[in-house]
């Protein structure tokens, strides 16, 4: 059966490299799943999950939005910051998620609520990945 290879990759390297089955990543207009042979493309990442199939089994990477590159034998991410489920540690999420709710519940004027936001959205993307590898 054909497979893609999957590059993750980060400012600080790479993250993930492997043969997949599939990958299913949220673009800004939509959930895309990509095979071999899919057509060339180009497409803008969301804050989210990377699932990646293999041989049965379901990897996740969280993403910090970013931009996927698919070619038909070949699929590059390049995002701010990726992390693989299993070195997830969920009690740091937690605490970023409670950091960043108490930040936008303040109201005050020396807040910057787009970056709370984004904390925001980052933790529960964490938090969602590593209960979904469990």
């Amino acid at each position: 059966m054909p497979t893609l290879t999957v590059n993750i990759v980060t400012p600080d390297g790479p993250v993930y490299d492997a043969q997949v089955d599939m990958v299913i990543a949220k673009t800004v207009t939509g959930e895309v799943g990509i095979l071999p042979g899919h057509i060339p493309m180009v497409a803008p990442l969301e804050i989210g999950a990377v699932k990646l199939k293999r041989d049965g089994k379901v990897e996740y990477v969280a993403i910090t939005g970013g931009f996927v590159e698919v070619r038909p034998q070949q699929v590059s991410i390049l995002t701010p910051s990726a992390e693989l489920a299993e070195s997830i540690d969920a009690a740091r999420a937690k605490e970023a998620l409670r950091r960043a709710e108490e930040r936008l519940q303040n109201k005050q004027d020396n807040v910057d609520f787009k970056r709370a936001e984004l904390a925001l959205q980052r933790a529960m993307n964490r938090i969602n990945v590593k209960e979904d590898n469990m």
